[in-house]
């Protein structure tokens, strides 16, 4: 037997056991994991036993008890399903039904279902302060059929007005913006998922929208822009004309961008003014500031002492010092500042 044959063989057995050794340990720490796992404190939680769809009436068949663990509890999930089923309902008693899909295994929350005494309706899932509000649509208008409950949309207004020269004039407005639906024609199941032309969308909309819509209906054609599902938050938008499918700009916006242009050159005239005139004041402030420092030097300068020759050694002259106060002047000279200018004036002094 050749030399390579055999440590191939030995090299293979080693690797088989080194195999065998470390699926033991794994096996040993999934045993440990799960064993920890038991040691987890759990809870039940009440889950569909049974796909369910919006409206179908809830019932113990229909439902099940699973262990949770108790820390991972969902809010709103009922412990028992006698819980569920006659929590809150009033003394004549009552059912409750599902406003959404439930999958199988899904826990069943109190956002799901309906209130004590309620139905499955639409008042029964419109979000506090919400209302519902219905447009008309068609195959075109309402996206081919593929706006399904719980999709979020947009609401496009079209018009035809008169303008100045007497012609008219065709635009569009987006209306509202990420509007959810709440029901196509009458179907408000969330799960429907096979298109169909409808007639009509209902909208969950605050009570300022719900009145813009039904002013809209009667101003123009609305139309719907499906969103995309992740998809919340507005954008802005403008206003879109029949110039804006040639590129060509329309005379009132063409006006409107002239007098925004004109204004925007008066107020750069009036700034880059008003700076020269702040420059011009600044300038004077300065000139004052050191006419004021030299005055203020002038004033501390004190006169050279006058120096008297000796008398000569030979001559023995007493004299007598007296001392005079000199005559203060006759006249006196006042300076007067006239804004930021100054005046000198020569007056008489007063005695």
């Amino acid at each position: 037997m050749r030399a390579n044959t055999v440590i191939m063989i030995v090299l293979a057995g080693v690797f088989g056991v080194l195999a065998v050794v470390l699926a033991n340990i794994w096996l040993a720490g999934q045993r440990s994991a799960m064993a920890r796992t038991d040691d987890v404190q759990r809870d039940t939680v009440v889950v569909a036993a049974v796909a369910l769809k919006f409206g179908d009436t809830l019932s113990a068949d229909k439902l099940r008890e699973v262990e949770w663990p108790s820390g991972a509890v969902p809010a709103g999930a009922y412990k028992t399903t006698q819980d569920l089923l006659t929590k809150d309902l009033p003394a004549g008693g009552g059912t409750k039904q599902a406003l959404q899909s439930i999958g199988v295994n899904e826990p069943v929350l109190a956002t799901k279902i309906t209130g004590p005494g309620q139905r499955a309706t639409l008042s029964a899932v419109l979000g506090e302060g919400m209302k519902a509000v219905s447009i008309r649509v068609n195959d075109v208008l309402g996206v081919a059929g593929f706006v399904y409950p719980g999709d979020r949309v947009d609401v496009l207004l079209t018009r035809t007005v008169r303008n100045a020269e007497g012609g008219d004039q065709s635009f569009v407005d987006v209306l509202l913006q990420s509007m959810k639906v709440l029901a196509v024609d009458q179907v408000a199941d969330e799960s429907k998922d096979s298109p169909t032309v409808v007639k009509s969308v209902t909208l969950e909309v605050s009570t300022k929208d719900a009145q813009k819509l039904t002013l809209a209906a009667g101003a123009g054609q609305l139309s719907l822009a499906l969103r995309q599902a992740a998809a919340s938050k507005g954008e802005m938008t403008e206003r879109v004309t029949l110039s804006d499918l040639t590129g060509e700009t329309p005379d009132d916006v063409a006006k409107r961008q002239a007098d925004l242009a004109k204004q925007a050159a008066a107020d750069a005239a009036a700034a880059a003014e008003r700076q020269r005139a702040d420059d011009k004041i600044a300038g004077l402030a300065r000139a004052v500031d050191r006419v004021g420092s030299q005055i203020d030097q002038l004033s501390k300068v004190k006169p050279a002492p006058v120096v008297v020759a000796a008398p000569a050694p030979e001559q023995v002259v007493k004299e007598v010092i007296k001392y005079v106060e000199p005559e203060p002047p006759a006249r006196a000279t006042v300076g007067v500042f006239r804004g930021v200018k100054l005046e000198t004036y020569d007056v008489p002094r007063q005695p």
